[in-house]
C-alpha cells in the first residue's frame, strides 16, 4: 500500500465515531454512528472522512481553482452561477483519487462485504474473514459538515446514490458526491447563509443495502391520539408501500410496559421488492400470505423496545424506520415526531370491537341504517341517513350517495368511484371491505369510521364531518379545486381558492335523472342546455374561474337514467363516450357549449376540458362548433388521458390550446392495459409507474414551450408522492379535492422550498419566462437546472427506495436554464423543412427518433468525458433501468 500523507484517516467505521463527529463525518454519518453505538442495530458501513475530501481536492490541484472560480460568482445571475458550478463539479468528476486514498477505500468496502461481526474496528478490519463471493451493494450518502447545524439546514443538498455495487461503480459515484457539494443551488444556499464555499467540505457514508423481507415504522408515541403507547405499522417487503400509501400494512399498539394491546392485521395483496440486479418490483401475495401477520411477538417487542430506548436518548419521540432482513432488524432512520396532537378528535378510534374493517377511504364518522343495493333498481329504497352498502358503487348511484351518511362497499381501493365521489360530498366511505354485502344485515343500525376504515355495531358515536380548512400556503404551484356537484359548491369555497380545475358534468346530468339522448329523442334539447347552465351556475357564484369537462358517459354508467340508449358494448372504456361521442351527437354537445357560453358571458372565466382526444382533428372540429355557436373565444383544453394525446401533444399544442389536464386513472389504465376495477389485475395499478411519469414529464415539457399551462386532475393530485414529482418537473397547477386542499398546498410549500430558498423570489425549474422586447430581462437568483440539484430525501426503508438508479450514467437534467434549451431548439426554417421530409416517411415515428438522437448529441457535447456506448438519456437506455422517479426527472 501506498505510504498515507499527513496523517490522515481516510475511512472510519461506525463504532469510531459519535454525534460529536460531524467535522470528520458530517451530520448524516455522525447521527448514523451515534445510534450505531448505543447498540442499535443499524445497517454496517463506513465514513469516507471530510478530511479526505480536502486530501481529494488539493491533490488534484483542485482547491485553488475552485477558490478562484467561486470569487467569479454573481450569486443572483442565474446562468453564471450555473456556469461556474457546473466547471467545478466537472472538475471533480474528472479528477483521480489517489492511489493511497481508493485503496483504503476499497479494503474497507472488502471488508464491509465479508464482515458478519457486530461491530467493526480498525485493529480489526486485517482480521475478517473475506467471505463474500462478490461484491456487495451499498447505499452511498453525502454527508456535509454543515448538516443539521442548528443556524441552517442543509440537509438533503447533496447527491445520495443506492444499489451500488462494484469497485469502479463504488469510486465513481463517492466523486459524484463530491462533486454534488458544488450544485447551483447549495453553493446559492451557503452563500446566502454566510459559509465560505470554498472552506466547505463533504464526507461520504458507505453503507451496507439491507434485502428487507419487512419492514415498517415506529412511534415511540402516538402521534394521533395523544397517548403514551408505541405504534408499529410494517408491511412485507420494502416499506415504501406505506409512505405512498399504496399499501395498507399491519397495525399493532404496545404500551410502555412492552404488553401488545391490540393488533391490526391488515389483508397485503402486494409486497414491493428489489430483485438480484437491485430494481424494485411488485409482487403478488399468495392470499394466504397476504392476511399473515407481518411482525412475530418477539420482534413487536423488540422494536418497541428500540423504539423507547431512542425516544429516552434524544429525549424526544422518534419517528423511526426499520427494515428485518432474516431474523436481523436494522433501524435505518430516526427523527422526532412533529405530528403529536394535529389530528382532529375525529380520527381517535372509537370504542369496541369493529364488526367489518376496510379501506378508509373517504374521512368522517356517522351512523345510520344499513341498506344493500344488490341492483339499480334498490336505488329508490335509500332514504335521507341511511348507510348505502353495495359491491361496488358507479355513476347510476350519485344522486343514492347524496342522500345517504355514508358509503361501504365490498370491492374497490382508494381510487374507486366511491371513494372520489364520498370525498368530494364529505361523507364517510370504508371501500374493499370484502364481505359488506353478505355480513351486514339490512336495516341494522351500524356506525362507520371513515378515519379508519372500521365499522361497529349500533350507534356509538355522533356524527362528525372532516372539516374544510382554507388553502392559505403561498405556493408558485396554483392549487385549485375540484368540483362536480352544485350541492358541494358551497363546501369546496370554504378553501378559499378562487379556481376549480375540474367541473365532471355527468354529476349535474343524474341529478337530473335523465340520459342527454332522452332530451335528444323528445326534441327537449333546450332542456338539456338549461340543466347544464343552471348546474354550472350555482358553482361558478362561488370561484372566478372553472375549468368544465364536456360530457364523457360511457355506456355501462347511468344506464338508469331515463332514456339511456339499450345496447351494450363489449369494452365500453374502449367505446362510444368522450369528445368522439360529443362530435358524433352535434346537437348535444352543442347544449353543453351553449349552457357554459351564457355562464362566460356573465364575467367568468371557463375553460373547456375535452376528454378522450386522440387526434388534432376533434380540437378543430370543437372550434368549429364553438366559432358556429358564437363562442370562439373560449379557452380549449385538452385531457391528457390517452397515450395518443401523450404521443400528439406538440401537434395539439401548435394547434392553439390554452392548457391541459392529467387524467391519470384513465391515462394509467391505457398505458398499463389495466382495468382497475378488476380485482385479479387491481395490485397492478399504478399511478406512480415510471411509464406513467415518463409521459408526464415529457407532455410537461413539450408544454412549456408552448406556454401551455399544465395541471393535473383527480385522485392523483392528492397522492404527495405524486405531487413531489409533478412540483419538481414544473408542473403549472394541482387541483385537488377540497378535504386535501389545505393540506396538498402546504406539501407544495414545503417542496418548493426545498428546491429553492424562497418560493416568493426565487424560480423553480420550468418558471415560464415573460419574454418582453421593450425591456431587458432582469437577472435571476439560481434556479434548479441540474440533476444534482433535485433533493435527496432522508434515505427511507432500505436505506432509499426513491433514490437514484446507481447503474444509470449522470442524464441530461429535465430542467436547463433558458439559454440552454435555446440552442437545442431547431430553427423555424430548418425545422419546417425537416418535417416535411419526414411527413413523406412517417410523421410521428421519425420525429420521435430525430429528438431522441438531437437529445443524445447534445447530452455528450455537454459531458465530453462519456462516451457513447454508455448509459444516455435515450429510450433505450430507459428500458434497462429500474427508472425510479428521479431517473424520470432526469431521462429530459
Amino acid at each position: 500500500m501506498n505510504q498515507k500523507k499527513e496523517n490522515i484517516d481516510f475511512v472510519k467505521w461506525f463504532s469510531e465515531l459519535n454525534k460529536n463527529s460531524g467535522p470528520v463525518a458530517g451530520g448524516k454519518g455522525a447521527n448514523l454512528s451515534e445510534i450505531y453505538n448505543l447498540k442499535v442495530q443499524v445497517p454496517p458501513g463506513f465514513v469516507i472522512t471530510a478530511q479526505a475530501y480536502d486530501y481529494f481536492i488539493k491533490k488534484a490541484n483542485l482547491d485553488k481553482e475552485i477558490k478562484e472560480l467561486i470569487s467569479t460568482i454573481n450569486y443572483e445571475n442565474t446562468k453564471q452561477l450555473d456556469e461556474v458550478t457546473k466547471k467545478i463539479r466537472d472538475k471533480i468528476l474528472k479528477a483521480e483519487i489517489p492511489k493511497e486514498m481508493e485503496e483504503e477505500i476499497l479494503e474497507s468496502y472488502e471488508n464491509l462485504g465479508g464482515s458478519e461481526h457486530e461491530s467493526i474496528k480498525r485493529g480489526q478490519a486485517h482480521d475478517i474473514l473475506r467471505t463474500a463471493s462478490e461484491p456487495i451493494f451499498v447505499a452511498v450518502r453525502s454527508s456535509a459538515t454543515t448538516e443539521d447545524l442548528a443556524e441552517a439546514s442543509f440537509a438533503g443538498q447533496q447527491d445520495s446514490f443506492v444499489n451500488i455495487k462494484g469497485n469502479d461503480n463504488l469510486l465513481e459515484h463517492i466523486k459524484k458526491c463530491f462533486a454534488s457539494l458544488f450544485t447551483s443551488r447549495a453553493t446559492y444556499y451557503r452563500n446566502k447563509k454566510g459559509f465560505k464555499n470554498e472552506q466547505t467540505s463533504l464526507a461520504v457514508v458507505i453503507q451496507k443495502m439491507v434485502d428487507s423481507d419487512k419492514s415498517g415504522v415506529i412511534f415511540s408515541k402516538d402521534p394521533s391520539y395523544k397517548n403514551d403507547n408505541v405504534t408499529i405499522e410494517a408491511v412485507w417487503g420494502l416499506g415504501e408501500g406505506i409512505v405512498s400509501g399504496r399499501i395498507t400494512p399491519d397495525s399493532y399498539t404496545i404500551s410502555k410496559e412492552l404488553e401488545i394491546l391490540n393488533k391490526t392485521i391488515a389483508e397485503k395483496k402486494i409486497a414491493i421488492t428489489r430483485d438480484s440486479s437491485g430494481e424494485k418490483s411488485i409482487v403478488k401475495l399468495r392470499e394466504e400470505k397476504s392476511k399473515y401477520q407481518v411482525l412475530k411477538e418477539h420482534e413487536i417487542k423488540k422494536l418497541a423496545d428500540i423504539a423507547l430506548k431512542l425516544e429516552g436518548h434524544y429525549k424526544k419521540p422518534q419517528d423511526i424506520e426499520f427494515a428485518i432482513e432474516g431474523e436481523e432488524i436494522y433501524i435505518v432512520q430516526t427523527r422526532p415526531i412533529t405530528t403529536i396532537g394535529k389530528k382532529a378528535e375525529g380520527e381517535k378510534e372509537l370504542k369496541g370491537e369493529p364488526i367489518l374493517i376496510g379501506l378508509a377511504a373517504s374521512p368522517g364518522i356517522a351512523s345510520g341504517k344499513i341498506i344493500i343495493i344488490k341492483e339499480v333498481s334498490d336505488l329508490q329504497k335509500i332514504k335521507q341517513g341511511d348507510i348505502l352498502v353495495t359491491k361496488m358503487t358507479n355513476p347510476d348511484m350519485v344522486v343514492a350517495m347524496q342522500k345517504s351518511a355514508a358509503i361501504i362497499t365490498d370491492e374497490g381501493g382508494r381510487t374507486s368511484h366511491a371513494a372520489i365521489v364520498s370525498r368530494e360530498m364529505g361523507i364517510p366511505a370504508v371501500v374493499g371491505t370484502q364481505e359488506a354485502t353478505t355480513k351486514l344485515k339490512e336495516k341494522e343500525i351500524v356506525t362507520v369510521n371513515g378515519f379508519t376504515g372500521k365499522i361497529y355495531k349500533g350507534k356509538i358515536a355522533e356524527t362528525v364531518q372532516k372539516e374544510v380548512l382554507p388553502a392559505t400556503a403561498k405556493t408558485k404551484t396554483e392549487i385549485k379545486v375540484i368540483v362536480d356537484l352544485p350541492t358541494y359548491a358551497e363546501r369546496a369555497a370554504k378553501t378559499k381558492l378562487k379556481k376549480v380545475g375540474l367541473v365532471r358534468i355527468e354529476g349535474i346530468i343524474a341529478e337530473s335523472e335523465k340520459h342527454p339522448e332522452y332530451f335528444l329523442k323528445e326534441n327537449k334539447i333546450k332542456d338539456y342546455e338549461e340543466i347544464i347552465y343552471k348546474g354550472i351556475k350555482k358553482i361558478s357564484q362561488y370561484f372566478e374561474e372553472l375549468w368544465i369537462r364536456t360530457s364523457d358517459i360511457r355506456s355501462d354508467e347511468f344506464q338508469n337514467l331515463k332514456g339511456a340508449p339499450s345496447e351494450p358494448e363489449a369494452n365500453p372504456m374502449l367505446g362510444f363516450h368522450g369528445i368522439r361521442y360529443s362530435l358524433k351527437k352535434p346537437e348535444i354537445f352543442k347544449a353543453e357549449l351553449n349552457g357554459l357560453k351564457k355562464i362566460a358571458e356573465q364575467n367568468k372565466i371557463i375553460g373547456l376540458l375535452l376528454p378522450q382526444v386522440i387526434s388534432v382533428d376533434e380540437i378543430k372540429k370543437t372550434k368549429e362548433i364553438l366559432k358556429e355557436i358564437g363562442f370562439d373565444n373560449a379557452k380549449v383544453g385538452v385531457m391528457v388521458e390517452t397515450p395518443a394525446a401523450v404521443q400528439l401533444i406538440k401537434e395539439i399544442c401548435e394547434e392553439g390550446i390554452a392548457f391541459i389536464s392529467f387524467g391519470t386513472n384513465d391515462l394509467t389504465q391505457y398505458m398499463l392495459a389495466i382495468d382497475r376495477g378488476n380485482e385479479k389485475v387491481q395490485y397492478l395499478y399504478d399511478e406512480m409507474h415510471p411509464a406513467i411519469l415518463y409521459q408526464m414529464a415529457y407532455v410537461i415539457r413539450v408544454c412549456k414551450r408552448y406556454n401551455v399551462e399544465t395541471s393535473i386532475c383527480g385522485q392523483a393530485g392528492s397522492n404527495k408522492e405524486m405531487v413531489k414529482f409533478l412540483v419538481e418537473t414544473g408542473i403549472n397547477s394541482i387541483s385537488v379535492n377540497a378535504d386535501k386542499a389545505a393540506e396538498i398546498a402546504e406539501y407544495v410549500a414545503e417542496i418548493e422550498k426545498s428546491l429553492v430558498a424562497g418560493t416568493d423570489k426565487e424560480p423553480r425549474k420550468y418558471q415560464p419566462e415573460e419574454k418582453s422586447e421593450a425591456e431587458e430581462p432582469k437577472p435571476l437568483p439560481p434556479q434548479i437546472t441540474n440533476k444534482e440539484d433535485i433533493e435527496d430525501s432522508e434515505v427511507r426503508s432500505g436505506l432509499a427506495p426513491e433514490s437514484k438508479d446507481s447503474n444509470t450514467k449522470e442524464a441530461e437534467p429535465l430542467a436547463r436554464s433558458s439559454e440552454s434549451k435555446a440552442k437545442e431548439d431547431i430553427d423555424d426554417e430548418e425545422e419546417s423543412k425537416e418535417e416535411q421530409e419526414v411527413e413523406n416517411k412517417n410523421p410521428h415515428l421519425e420525429k420521435d427518433i430525430q429528438a431522441i438522437e438531437a437529445e443524445k448529441q447534445e447530452y455528450f457535447k455537454e459531458h465530453p468525458e462519456e462516451k457513447e456506448s454508455e448509459t444516455s438519456p435515450d429510450l433505450a437506455s430507459e428500458s434497462k433501468n429500474s427508472n425510479t422517479k428521479e431517473e424520470i426527472l432526469d431521462i429530459f
